[in-house]
């Protein structure tokens, strides 16, 4: 089977991640399928995925429809701002849309996987007048959030197959695209050999340019991109209600990776913020991480803080892998993959005096941080272990193929081609 992979980024965020272990995965499981991926930008993602055996590709966006995105312009005065956006960005979407198409053309794919909003409607687009190789969406977003992106979504084809990375994202997509579309959940994986609790650990306080914390320090970390609705303010206001002889120290672990208008915290902003809450000697700022299982085994406490549903929560399943104690903002599908009390705390999204005393419970008490590790290092190796992206994945290919979907030339059925 020929599977070509479309990204809007070659950054790594939490959907780049799970696409490299999707990637990981199909490549054990599969060794001699041929699988390429197309970014919009370059980044580690199209090294990493080249170090896999994928074969890759860059067709830049345009700059119009790069910094198109739904959270810059509710910032910036709502939907009418997003409709002049997309009217603005339209004769380069119909120009990247041809180039697409070329290279889906030129590779001859079984399969197209794409991979965020952007390019699930670029593809769809691009789709229609080639080979029609079988389309499947992966959603890692609530669609419902996003009504004007959804609009655009349900102007094209239906893919054959829709994969969400949580139940929660999953009924979200039956709501938004109707009862005909076929939506399955896949969890995300990680890498458990990677991810462990064993192995080396991030000088946190050297990539801050902070004097080394205190043997007793515990060390309380968010890593997350700067997307807005990850938390770092709530985070910043948690640490700023926590006296300041409790011995914590805050680490924000991360970088802005989109190019969207208005969706991401610059470092600068959040200094400022952290300077304003007379935390800026309490919270470090490490910049982006380019071992993140390094920087969890740093930390003591790993902190999860978006305001809204989190569709699935990679970085949960991360930390909970390098066995660390995690606070989880409950919702969405962050709340179905831990237990409260049992592999982590939980609090309310948004509630930075909520955070405030998880945070402070979990620097008081050495032993309950080291039961909820060793509680989550085990959902992990029950739960997370990536091996079964390919399981799962490889049947939602294969029916979404013989579903009638794909009416090319050429037709991968149950491990051989046939015609069309």
């Amino acid at each position: 089977m020929r599977v070509m992979y479309l990204n809007p980024t070659g950054q790594l965020g939490g959907a780049e991640s799970s696409l490299l272990d999707i990637l990981a995965s199909l490549r054990q499981a599969q060794p001699a399928w041929p699988l390429h991926l197309l970014a919009a930008s370059d980044g580690p993602l199209i090294a990493q995925a080249q170090a896999l055996g994928v074969t890759t590709e860059i067709v830049a966006f345009p700059p119009s429809l790069g910094r198109l995105g739904k959270h810059g312009a509710i910032s910036s005065g709502g939907s009418a701002r997003f409709a002049a956006q997309i009217a603005f960005a339209s004769p380069a979407a119909l120009g990247y849309g041809a180039a697409l198409r070329r290279s889906i053309d030129l590779f001859r794919p079984d399969v197209v996987h794409t991979n965020g909003l952007k390019m699930h409607v670029l593809g769809a687009w691009a789709n229609r007048a080639t080979r029609r190789p079988a389309l499947v969406w992966h959603v890692h977003d609530y669609l419902g959030m996003r009504p004007a992106t959804t609009r655009l979504l349900r102007w094209h084809a239906r893919p054959a197959a829709v994969v969400a990375n949580s139940e929660s994202v999953a009924a979200d997509a039956r709501e938004v695209l109707g009862a005909g579309a076929r939506v399955v959940t896949v969890r995300n994986g990680v890498d458990l050999r990677r991810f462990s609790p064993g192995g080396a650990r991030t000088n946190l306080d050297a990539m801050a340019g902070m004097p080394q914390a205190l043997p007793q320090t515990v060390r309380v970390g968010l890593v997350a991109t700067m997307a807005r609705w990850k938390g770092h303010a709530t985070f910043l206001e948690a640490i700023a209600r926590i006296p300041t002889d409790v011995p914590l120290r805050g680490y924000i672990v991360g970088d802005a990776v989109y190019h969207t208008e208005g969706s991401q915290h610059s470092v600068d902003e959040l200094r400022q913020l952290a300077r304003s809450l007379d935390v800026a000697d309490r919270v470090g700022f490490t910049g982006f991480v380019h071992t993140p299982e390094a920087a969890f085994r740093a930390l003591h406490v790993v902190v999860h803080a978006s305001t809204s549903p989190e569709p699935f929560g990679l970085v949960i399943a991360e930390a909970m892998a390098c066995g660390r104690a995690v606070i989880v903002s409950n919702a969405g599908g962050a709340a179905e993959i831990v237990t409260a009390g049992v592999d982590a705390l939980v609090h309310t999204p948004g509630d930075a005096a909520d955070l405030s005393r998880q945070i402070v419970t979990l620097v008081g008490d050495a032993d309950l941080r080291a039961r909820l590790g060793r509680a989550a290092r085990t959902t992990a190796e029950r739960s997370f272990n990536r091996e079964r992206l390919a399981t799962e994945l490889i049947p939602i290919y294969r029916e979404a193929l013989m579903s009638g979907a794909a009416a090319g030339p050429m037709r991968y059925v149950a491990g051989k081609q046939e015609a069309g």
